[in-house]
């Protein structure tokens, strides 16, 4: 006899999913203040100038903003676990090629692949929400959902400041390597 899933097993591991979903999501909100923190260290090791410690900012930000609503139609259309793992993807190998980045051109290029990955990541996060949990729970879980992206934005400065007092400047992107990782596991 074939069996019917009910509700309860449908969403069985929702708390899961919102987990790994949270993973994804504070590395974007970090990854936006981190940077700050590194750009004095930046402009000397690179020697960068006013306009490309800006660029390197803008890069992600622009790029980020210029495709969240095509990836996120992109994510319903071919798959949002797909995209998720994907945007997870991009952006950690954004990450690692911003860390070793010899010039600030490089780390501009590095950062706009990062905002590619960070537009695929977002739309998919909540879209998958909506999906796994049942309409009395959603409001609670996007509450998390949301709690989470302002705890990355207030650690970001906290943890970019603790890395470079201890390491070099590309450790900044190497945290978002084993929070993504994680979370593509």
């Amino acid at each position: 006899i074939p069996v019917v899933p009910t509700q309860a097993t449908t969403y069985e591991r929702r708390w899961w999913a919102l987990l790994v979903l949270c993973l994804s999501l504070v590395v974007l909100g970090m990854d936006n203040t981190i940077l700050n923190v590194a750009l004095p260290t930046l402009a000397r090791d690179l020697r960068a100038t006013a306009s490309e410690l800006q660029w390197m900012v803008d890069a992600y930000i622009l790029v980020f903003a210029g495709l969240l609503l095509t990836m996120g139609a992109a994510g319903d259309r071919f798959g949002r676990k797909l995209a998720l793992n994907a945007g997870l993807l991009v952006f950690v190998a954004g990450s690692v090629a911003s860390a070793f980045a010899g010039s600030a051109e490089v780390l501009i290029g590095s950062r706009a692949a990062m905002g590619i990955g960070a537009a695929l990541i977002m739309p998919s996060t909540l879209s998958i929400i909506t999906n796994v949990f049942p309409e009395e729970e959603r409001g609670r879980a996007i509450g998390v959902w949301a709690g989470v992206a302002g705890l990355g934005i207030v650690l970001g400065p906290v943890i970019g400041g603790w890395l470079l007092e201890r390491f070099w400047w590309g450790s900044v992107f190497l945290v978002n390597v084993p929070v993504g990782a994680v979370a593509v596991l």
